[in-house]
């Protein structure tokens, strides 16, 4: 590899992780509790959540890396995906709160682990659809 190679991985790792803390950062605007405030209590199920939804993330950005020859491209098309896993996603929330009265925010702050798994679930299972599509 030459050096503008190096410089190049460089910039990319760098912007995806910007963009990968921005989107994480926004995401946590939309749950019913304050991420790191809850881990930094201990708690587990917020902790799981919260790491299924990085890995979620990060996965939609490899992928749009990997299919992008130009980085505004790649970041653009991320923050795409995120916004249509976070609407999937709150559809899919506010359908099993009306459905089942299964409330997954308020029970993943309560320590259920049942619940963080199954939004964590979400996020990678939409993060693997979108991926597949980019």
């Amino acid at each position: 590899m030459s050096l503008s190679e190096y410089v190049g991985m460089l910039v990319w790792t760098g912007a995806g992780a910007v963009l990968l803390i921005a989107l994480m950062a926004i995401d946590s605007l939309f749950t019913g509790y304050k991420d790191m405030e809850e881990i930094k209590k201990g708690n587990v199920a917020v902790a799981t959540r919260f790491i299924m939804k990085l890995l979620a993330q990060a996965y939609i950005l490899s992928q749009s890396i990997t299919t992008s020859y130009h980085l505004g491209e790649a970041l653009i098309v991320s923050a795409l995906s995120f916004a249509i896993l976070l609407v999937l996603e709150t559809l899919l929330r506010i359908g099993l709160r009306s459905v089942f009265g299964l409330h997954l925010d308020q029970g993943t702050k309560d320590g259920k682990m049942a619940h963080a798994l199954m939004g964590g679930s979400f996020h990678i299972t939409g993060a693997l659809i979108i991926g597949a599509c980019l």
